[in-house]
This record gives C-alpha cells, sequence and structure tokens, in this order.
C-alpha cells in the first residue's frame, strides 16, 4: 500500500498532560481517512503536528517516503477547526494574498480563485468584507483557500461547521471530486454521517491513544453481531415469535394481526442462518432477511465506552 503520510510512535506532552501517547498512523495515497475522537481526545494536536505547528517529543512522521520537513508544507492544504480570515479586508484582497503566500502567481491565483468562485456560484462576494458574511459562506472563502494551490495532502478539522445541510453537501461533493483527481485527505470531525459517506479508512484516538483503526468497511465485518431484521407474512405470529424467544435472542418484534405481518431482530449465535431461514419459511413467507451491520456512530460509542470502563 503506498501512503502519503505515515505517523510513527508520536508521543507529545504539556507539562503533565499526554495529547498523544505513542500514536502510529498510516494514510493510504489518494484515500478519505476519518480522523475520529472525542473532544480531547488529540486529533487536533496530531494535525498540529503534521502542519510543523507544533513538534512532537518523540516519534516522527514521513511525507512521501522523506522525513516531514518545512518544504512539504506547500503540499499540504489545512482547513483548521478555528478558522483565520481577516474580517475587515475585502474577500477579493484576502484570497489573492494569501494565494500568493501559497506561491502562486498573481496572474495563476486570479484564473483559479475565479473558476472556484465560480463553481461555488459566489462570483458577487469579491467585493464584500468577511464580517458582511454568514457564519457558512466565510466557511466557503475558507474552503478555497485551502484547496487553491492543488496541494497532495488536504486536511480538514470539522469542514462542515457553520454550514446548511445544502451547502454541507456542495462541501461534501468536493471533497470527493478532489480525491477523484487524486488528492489524499484527512478528515476530522464529529460528524458520523459524513464519515460513513465519505471515508474509506478512519482511525479512533480516545485520551490521546489510537484505539482502532483500519478500512472502514473491513472494521464494520469486525464489530457486526448477527442481528438480523426480518419481515415474514405468517398466522399466529405471536405464538411463533414466543418459540422463536425460547432459543434465540428477540430484540424487538411487532405483529400486525389483521394483516399476518411480523417484524422483529433476532440475534443469532453464530453466522450459520440456513437452518434459521429455513424454519422459518417452513412457517410463512419470508419478504426479508437483512443483517445490520454496524454504523460508524455504533462502533464510535461502542469502541470508546468499552475503553472507559477497562481503564
Amino acid at each position: 500500500m503506498n501512503s502519503i503520510l505515515i505517523a510513527e510512535q508520536i508521543t507529545k506532552q504539556f507539562g503533565s498532560h499526554f495529547a498523544l501517547k505513542n500514536v502510529s498512523l498510516e494514510i493510504p495515497t489518494n484515500s478519505i481517512y476519518g480522523l475520529l475522537g472525542p473532544n480531547g481526545a488529540g486529533k487536533t494536536t496530531l494535525l498540529r503536528i503534521i502542519n510543523q505547528i507544533t513538534y512532537p517529543d518523540s516519534g516522527h512522521v514521513l511525507f512521501n517516503g522523506e522525513p516531514l520537513k518545512a518544504e512539504h508544507i506547500s503540499l499540504i492544504g489545512y482547513l483548521p477547526e478555528e478558522r483565520g480570515l481577516y474580517k475587515s479586508m475585502k474577500v477579493g484582497e484576502q484570497v489573492m494574498y494569501l494565494a500568493q503566500l501559497r506561491g502562486l502567481s498573481k496572474a495563476e491565483a486570479k484564473k483559479r480563485l475565479l473558476y472556484w468562485f465560480e463553481r461555488l456560484e459566489i462570483g458577487d462576494w469579491w467585493n464584500k468584507k468577511i464580517q458582511e458574511l454568514s457564519k457558512g459562506m466565510a466557511q466557503k472563502i475558507q474552503f478555497i483557500v485551502t484547496v487553491l494551490h492543488e496541494p497532495k495532502l488536504l486536511i480538514f478539522d470539522e469542514p462542515f461547521s457553520g454550514f446548511d445541510p445544502i451547502n454541507a453537501n456542495i462541501i461534501k461533493e468536493e471533497i470527493l471530486h478532489l480525491k477523484e483527481r487524486g488528492t489524499s485527505i484527512i478528515f476530522s470531525t464529529h460528524r458520523m454521517e459524513s464519515v460513513e459517506e465519505i471515508c474509506e479508512y478512519i482511525a479512533l484516538l480516545h485520551n490521546a491513544e489510537k484505539i482502532l483503526d483500519g478500512k472502514l468497511s473491513d472494521i464494520k465485518k469486525q464489530y457486526k453481531n448477527n442481528i438480523f431484521n426480518v419481515g415474514m407474512a405468517i398466522q399466529e405470529g405471536e405464538t411463533f415469535i414466543n418459540e422463536l424467544a425460547q432459543k434465540f435472542q428477540i430484540t424487538s418484534s411487532a405483529y400486525d394481526k389483521a394483516q399476518a405481518e411480523l417484524q422483529f431482530q433476532i440475534q443469532l449465535p453464530s453466522e450459520d442462518t440456513r437452518h434459521l431461514l429455513n424454519h422459518l419459511s417452513s412457517r410463512g413467507t419470508v419478504h426479508n432477511f437483512v443483517e445490520t451491520i454496524p454504523s460508524a456512530n455504533d462502533i464510535f460509542i461502542k469502541t470508546v465506552q468499552s475503553k472507559s470502563v477497562h481503564e
């Protein structure tokens, strides 16, 4: 697996407080990697280390196979959770200034900015001051500034903060488009539905330590627990569900006597579903038999709670 960034055994301490303890991550090239964790888990500290805003006490970071160094900053775009635009400056003046700080010529900066302003339909904002914009509008400007120099690695810390659902979806689509064009992305958020929609890999930090990482689809398989949602047409459904409850764990059930429709959720002791399906089919007509796969939110809560109990 090719990796755009590898963090190895990163430790960072502020006084007696550990912000990170021996954290190792590997970000695959051209992927969207979700960095998750409760408040205070160490996510922002790790992102600041990658951006060389602060430095680890021990451990090291490799960027494209090389030790992370100052010149790599031009290949990274960082949208921090705390925004940093100058409120009294006009939008156009500010983005041109920031683009040139990123090494773009005035002509190239103007060309790319016009592309993004047109793409996000904000061309009439050029002469407005930041203080005249809503939080979501200012966030769009910050997003453009972050991606304008076309970095190899983009880091988004809560990128949807301040957006209504429509604009959040626009930015989500832009993030997916950037990935399609070859950009690698680290995505830090508390919005688990966003993780489900766009992340291929995740890492979960808790109390300064990494407690889970890997491909999201593989992690979901590891956390599934043989729970199935079942719907079937059957007479005497109440009697039948009581029979099943003698052998299996039934977590919920509902029977519509008039329609002879039974809906229930069942947990099996093993992955062998064939015998149960045969039994259900012998008693009625099975309309659906679907395994429930845990969501990223389910995994997040279960893993953090389990870790907290054992500490």
